[in-house]
């Protein structure tokens, strides 16, 4: 996949950002900021919801080996219970942005708005099949996000966290039912408030 002429940027430092985790009942919601080195061209970046975990895993290890920096901001469950789930997203996208090593000129954000940044921006509707650098951002924030899940996990093993990744399946909310909510959950998501009013 290449970048769309109207994404590229040839004398700018150019970040991509993404976000994995805004539809789960637990969990952090993870961003991912990344910048690519021109000179080093990845191939097979693309939608990491389109890729298979396998795929996703080794495209992972050649972006941390291979773009000029890489940041994951996050918002816990609590941000997002005190300020909601958007504006959430919003603060991790800027905590990943200002967390990286170097400062971007200009940032390619996944969706239809951007946070408040220092340098200029613009929103990319599904920016991770268009965009390189947000298709890098997309795999990192799902891949470390899914990883988070994974050993959540091993501390709940009932709940079935490495395979819904938190996400409300039907088996998910038997589980509230039978064993209440985590410190995880996120309280203010309609079906963990149900659950907390059932207990």
């Amino acid at each position: 996949m290449a970048t769309e002429p109207e994404f590229i940027f040839p004398n700018l430092i150019v970040a991509g950002v993404d976000e994995v985790g805004r539809g789960p009942l637990v969990g952090d919601v993870v961003t991912a900021a990344v910048i690519l080195d021109p000179a080093k061209p990845i191939s097979g970046l693309a939608d990491s919801k389109k890729l298979s975990d396998k795929k996703r895993d080794v495209l992972y290890d050649l972006i941390m080996e291979n773009a000029l920096a890489i940041s994951v901001g996050r918002a816990s469950p609590t941000e997002i219970d005190d300020i909601n789930i958007l504006q959430a997203t919003m603060l991790a996208m800027q905590r990943a942005v200002v967390g990286l090593s170097v400062t971007p000129q200009h940032v390619l954000i996944d969706g239809n708005r951007c946070p408040s940044l220092e340098m200029s921006s613009q929103a990319v509707v599904k920016g991770d099949a268009r965009v390189d650098e947000i298709s890098a951002a997309s795999i990192i924030a799902k891949v470390t996000r899914d990883r988070e899940m994974q050993e959540l996990d091993r501390e709940f093993p009932q709940f079935g966290f490495a395979k819904h990744k938190g996400y409300p399946t039907k088996f998910h909310m038997e589980m509230i039912e039978q064993h209440g909510v985590t410190p995880h959950h996120r309280r203010s998501f309609k079906p963990v408030k149900a659950a907390l009013n059932i207990a």
